[in-house]
């Protein structure tokens, strides 16, 4: 089988190891010369998108580049506690969350589809069209080109647009190590703002990995100009984040944040969509989802007598795994941008409710079992 991939992200070169282990010959284009995306910018794997990197072989590979996170701990912006749970896992699994810079779990994942045999070739843009030169020739189109995919508007011209969801996000890491107030635990650390929220974790090296995710009903004209300066004056009145600010002289990435309404059609007889270009979940899951896809989408193509068929049960497999995500992502930006009332409201009810009720309301998502990838088939 002949099979193209749009987009050499985590979704693209995912989905490449998982049909290149199948026996599928896999060509990758990816429009940018580095398809690693913004080398500042981290992200944090659950232990479902663990699983599913198991599947693909990569598991160790990407525990080595990043560090594992234990616990998950919520503040307000006053510093007082609202929730302490495990991090993205349920408290008896002995998988650990890992979180990373994007660039090494891309950089992992392109070293895995290079060795199951995918070529990945960078510098070449795909307009999805069926009559694109690139795609001709192929049995299988996987569009994993991210929110602004054009794969996705090649299948449906009318499909629906990401818009701006009133968040954008600056992300960074201290120029050393930093004296926090108070007692601060090891972690992933999310303070309510009054202006957003703000997320930061301690490394092994000693500075702090930290991302800014500011409300704003517009975004700034220009984003590179928010820096360090600029966020210490929003973030003024939480002493957590202002000292994390202040340690930092750069930021190392900034991208708004989009919101993408349900995207009704997903795939054709030949062509399917993967990760964000099918469903940017948020909710710190877009990763482990697109890893998910990969081995969903393999698995069923392995399962089934023909493309069609496999890619409808793999749409119909995912379809409400991913929209029930959708919704927990939607209600934690409105989190983020509840106004005063809502955040004394939050401090109130959340120690009460968060620890209790945090693993019966995410065993869904954490207990996910992807399945192993089948051997591939010999003629």
């Amino acid at each position: 089988m002949q099979v193209v991939v749009v987009g050499g992200g985590v979704a693209g070169s995912a989905s490449a190891i998982a049909l290149a282990r199948l026996g599928a010959q896999v060509t990758v284009y990816e429009a940018y010369e580095d398809p690693a995306g913004t080398v500042g910018s981290f992200v944090s794997l659950s232990v479902n998108g663990l699983r599913a990197l198991d599947a693909l072989g990569c598991l160790h590979a990407v525990q080595r580049a990043g560090f594992p996170v234990e616990r998950q701990h919520m503040w307000s912006g006053r510093d007082q506690p609202l929730g302490d749970v495990p991090r993205g896992r349920r408290s008896g699994d002995p998988l650990r969350s890992v979180t990373l810079m994007r660039a090494d779990l891309v950089r992992v994942l392109r070293e895995g589809a290079t060795r199951a045999g995918a070529r990945i070739l960078v510098g070449r843009r795909i307009s999805g069209d069926s009559r694109d030169p690139l795609t001709a020739g192929a049995d299988l189109v996987v569009g994993a080109d991210g929110i602004w995919s054009a794969t996705r508007r090649a299948l449906n011209p009318a499909a629906p647009e990401p818009r701006y969801a009133g968040l954008y996000s600056i992300s960074g890491t201290t120029d050393g190590p930093v004296r926090l107030p108070g007692e601060r635990p090891q972690g992933f650390n999310m303070v309510f703002a009054r202006r957003g929220a703000f997320i930061y974790l301690p490394a092994p090296d000693g500075t702090v990995w930290w991302s800014a995710q500011v409300a704003a009903a517009d975004p700034p004209l220009d984003l590179t100009a928010v820096g360090p300066a600029k966020l210490t004056e929003l973030f003024r009145t939480e002493k957590t984040p202002l000292a994390v600010l202040r340690a930092s002289s750069a930021v190392t990435a900034s991208t708004l944040l989009h919101v993408l309404p349900p995207v009704t059609r997903r795939h054709d007889d030949r062509t399917v969509l993967v990760g964000d270009a099918a469903h940017p979940v948020g909710a710190g899951q877009g990763a482990s989802m697109a890893i998910e896809d990969a081995v969903a989408l393999a698995r069923q193509l392995a399962a089934a007598e023909a493309v069609p068929a496999a890619l409808a049960a793999f749409d119909r497999m995912r379809h409400d795994r991913t929209g029930k995500l959708a919704k927990t992502a939607a209600a934690n930006r409105d989190a983020k941008t509840a106004g005063p009332i809502a955040a004394r409201l939050r401090e109130i009810m959340m120690p009460f409710f968060f620890n209790r009720f945090y693993e019966k309301a995410t065993g869904w998502l954490y207990d996910h079992d992807p399945g192993q990838l089948p051997v591939a088939r010999t003629s």
